[in-house]
């Protein structure tokens, strides 16, 4: 399994498509645990094109703070699950959380 998380100054990014970098997590599904991260700068920020680019790195699972309505339905087109309102942390404690069924998820920080 692959997670990805937007990052913005080493935290989890408030708006997903304006993140600086992304943190890619390889995950043991069965045993729970991270395997590795990458971290990757994401291509322009045009509709579509995160969607499609997380999809060919192999990403199942995106956490995120904020993301927009089209965005969430482009994903979920490409079996890729979204979980917003996520709050500002590290990526792997994000996900260490998301392992332990412990994740926290509020609001979407995104209005469109």
């Amino acid at each position: 399994m692959k997670i990805a998380v937007p990052l913005t100054n080493g935290v989890l990014s408030a708006h997903f498509g304006h993140c600086e970098e992304f943190a890619l997590l390889e995950i043991d599904k069965d045993q729970k645990t991270i395997l590795g991260k990458t971290i990757l700068k994401p291509p322009a920020h045009e509709p579509g094109v995160l969607p499609r680019w997380l999809g060919q790195l192999g990403v199942n699972v995106i956490i995120a703070g904020g993301m927009g309505k089209r965005a969430i339905e482009i994903f979920a087109e490409n079996d890729i699950n979204v979980l917003v309102g996520a709050v500002q942390e590290e990526a792997e404690k994000l996900v260490k959380d998301f392992l332990a069924g412990s994740l926290t998820a509020g609001i979407n920080l995104c209005d469109h």
